[in-house]
This record gives C-alpha cells, sequence and structure tokens, in this order.
C-alpha cells in the first residue's frame, strides 16, 4: 500500500512521467542540485529531536532526587544527562535551520506538506520537542519569567496548528478526520498535552485544563475513527508503520499530563497508563506488521523511541505512586528499553547515514504535490 499523491487519500494519483514537479529533484537545473537536501528533508526528520527530547525529559525525572527517592535513579550522572540535553538541543536546532532553509527556499515543498494528511502532522513536531527540552532542562525554573516566554513561543504555533487542522477535521469534505486519520495523527494530540503538562509545572492551573481538555476530547473522536477505518481509508505505506506506535504515546502522555495538573498519579492516570500497556502489548505481539518497515533502515525507524520514553515515563510516576515492587521493575524494564532503543538508533543512523534521504521518500515530491491540471 503506497501514498499516492493529493490532498485527498481516497483520490490518490501520481504523477506521470513527464510531469513536472515544482518541488521535486528530477526536473531541477544545476543550479538548483545544491538545494537538492532540503527537497528530500522534511517535518518527519523531527522524529530524531522528538526521541532525543524525550530522553532527556526521562533522564531528568529519573535522576531528580525531589521526584524519585530511589536510589538508582539517583545514581544516574548528572554529566551524562547534561550530555544528552545538550545533543537533543545541538540536534534540535540543527533540524530546526535546515527546516527554516527549506521554507525560504522549497516554500512549495513546504505548502504542499502542509496538505498532505500525514506529514501535516509533523509540522507539531518542532514545538513538541521544544516544550520538551524546556521542561527537562537544567537551568531555569517553571517560576522563571524567561520559563513563562519560552512556554508561550513554543506553544502559540501549537495553538494555531490546532485551530486549522482540528477546523478543517469537521468543517472541510476531503479533510474530514474519517478521510485523513491515520496513526501519525496523534501527533497533534501529543501536542496539546504536552502543552498542558508544561503548563500545569508553572502553576497554569486553568490554562493546562483548557488545552487538555482540547486535547482530550480530539483523542476520543481519533481513537474510535481509527478503530473503525472503513475500506480503503488506510492510506500508511508499510515503510512509515513504525508510527504505529503513537497508539500508546498519546493516552502515556495524557497521564502525565493529568498527572501535573491534578499534582497525584490518580485514578484516571493509572487507568490511561493501563490503556498505553495493552496498546503495547497488542502491537509488540504482531511483529510481521512492521516487517516490510524494518528491511532497510530509514528515518522512519526513530519513531519507535519517542512511545517508549513517554511510556516509560508514565510508569516510573505510576511506580512513584504505588510504590510496589512489580511497579519498580516495569519501570526498569521500559526505562531500559526505552534506552537501548535510542541508542541503537543513534548507532543506525551513524553509520546508514547514506539512507537518511532516500530517492522512494513517501514524503518525497511526487507524493506531496497536487496534480497539475493538463
Amino acid at each position: 500500500m503506497g501514498l499516492e499523491a493529493s490532498s485527498s487519500p481516497s483520490s490518490l494519483k501520481p504523477y506521470a512521467a513527464d510531469d513536472t514537479c515544482p518541488m521535486g529533484t528530477g526536473g531541477a537545473t544545476k543550479p538548483e542540485a545544491r538545494f537538492a537536501i532540503l527537497t528530500r528533508f522534511h517535518a518527519g526528520y523531527f522524529r530524531i529531536s522528538l526521541a532525543l527530547s524525550g530522553q532527556a525529559l526521562l533522564w531528568r525525572t529519573l535522576s531528580d532526587s525531589s521526584t524519585d527517592p530511589r536510589p538508582l535513579a539517583r545514581s544516574l550522572p548528572s554529566a551524562a544527562f547534561l550530555l544528552l540535553w545538550s545533543l537533543a538541543l545541538l540536534a534540535l536546532l540543527a533540524l530546526c535551520a535546515l527546516y527554516a532553509a527549506r521554507c525560504l527556499l522549497r516554500f512549495p515543498a513546504v505548502r504542499a506538506e502542509f496538505r498532505h494528511h500525514v506529514a501535516m502532522n509533523y509540522l507539531f513536531a518542532p514545538w513538541i520537542s521544544w516544550l520538551l527540552l524546556l521542561q527537562s532542562t537544567p537551568f531555569l525554573r517553571p517560576d522563571a519569567p524567561l520559563y513563562h516566554l519560552l512556554w508561550w513561543a513554543f506553544s502559540l504555533p501549537i495553538l494555531v496548528l490546532d485551530v486549522k487542522i482540528y477546523g478543517q477535521w469537521f468543517t472541510r469534505g476531503r479533510k474530514f478526520l474519517s478521510m485523513v486519520a491515520n496513526p501519525a495523527s496523534h501527533i497533534t494530540i501529543i501536542g496539546n498535552l504536552v502543552t498542558a503538562r508544561a503548563a500545569a509545572k508553572m502553576g497554569w492551573h486553568e490554562a493546562a485544563v483548557a488545552i487538555f481538555s482540547v486535547g482530550a476530547a480530539h483523542y476520543l473522536v481519533l481513537f474510535v475513527t481509527l478503530y473503525q477505518r472503513f475500506l480503503g481509508s488506510d492510506s500508511l505505506p508499510a515503510m512509515l508503520r513504525p508510527v504505529f506506535f503513537l497508539f500508546f504515546a498519546a493516552p502515556s502522555m495524557a497521564s502525565l499530563a493529568w498527572d501535573a495538573i491534578s499534582s497525584s498519579f490518580d485514578t484516571g492516570c493509572k487507568m490511561l497508563f493501563f490503556l498505553s500497556l495493552f496498546l503495547f502489548a497488542s502491537l509488540v505481539s504482531r511483529p510481521t506488521l512492521f516487517k516490510r518497515a524494518m528491511r532497510r533502515f530509514s528515518v522512519a525507524w526513530w519513531a519507535y523511541s519517542f512511545p517508549l520514553t513517554v511510556l516509560a515515563l508514565a510508569a516510573a510516576e505510576y511506580a512513584r505512586e504505588v510504590r510496589e515492587a512489580a511497579a519498580n521493575v516495569l519501570m526498569l524494564a521500559l526505562a531500559v528499553l526505552s534506552v537501548a532503543v535510542t541508542l541503537a538508533l543513534m548507532v543506525f543512523t551513524a553509520l546508514r547515514t547514506g539512507d537518511l534521504l532516500p530517492h522512494d521518500d513517501p514524503f518525497d515530491c511526487p507524493l506531496l504535490a497536487p496534480p497539475l491540471v493538463r
């Protein structure tokens, strides 16, 4: 099942060989060839910053003695956390610089990306990454004025995207949620939940509840829609199947956000956490679902890391609340799995850099740009 071209999954049609593509490399002149990387680069690469920023927050949570009394967690070296946080910051800055250059030099590609039912969801990813780094920063306290200013800077783009994308879901025929829903749509929900958690950490209770309610309402609708997809509505190519892990990332982040709002990992948080565990078990028990995606390394593999990290964060909060041996073992197992997967992805990325910008990427020009009128 492949992605073909159009803003509507039901009428997707690829370019013919002689079509001129405003975003692609096929008809690029020699002066434009130097910017080929900007043509094939897209917001999906912010999966890397999501993974690293999530890891920084996990290490900060486990090493914070004020929130986690376990000796094992306190023994995590602070130098390792600072190195990880700095690496996540540098990676995010580099990705943002590349995407800013893409906006300036390849704006038609960005516009087509925004119209794509899968690619548009990743426009939330850079702002989520910044908010995760803000929550894990060792240099600012949540009550600092600069912290508040940065929250506004990173949250406003998410709220603007909310109005645009959620509005399309119930007002535009070809953009109805039933037509465009896919597992990557969970990123739009996670953006609201991360924003709500950051607001709650600053003590902005009403703002946190308001943002959480928007994300929770749309998550319920999205969850049901994805469970009841009609025949032919699945337009996610096999290469992108790792994003199925976002199924359990959203309820995990919801449990963390509500924990911050209510100041306790209450029954609602536990229900969301247990739902995440169930969805995680449902996915890992079906390895054949990801078989085709694992044949060749791609940036889509980074979609495994962030959901596992968020699940480990929720497990850490659950273990802190119940203080039972089984909960501690579960937290440790998920944290180790999350770290191991992230390290493996970093190694693969370093060794297989040539595969990071493939010519058959599902987000590439012929699949993103609207068909030309002849």
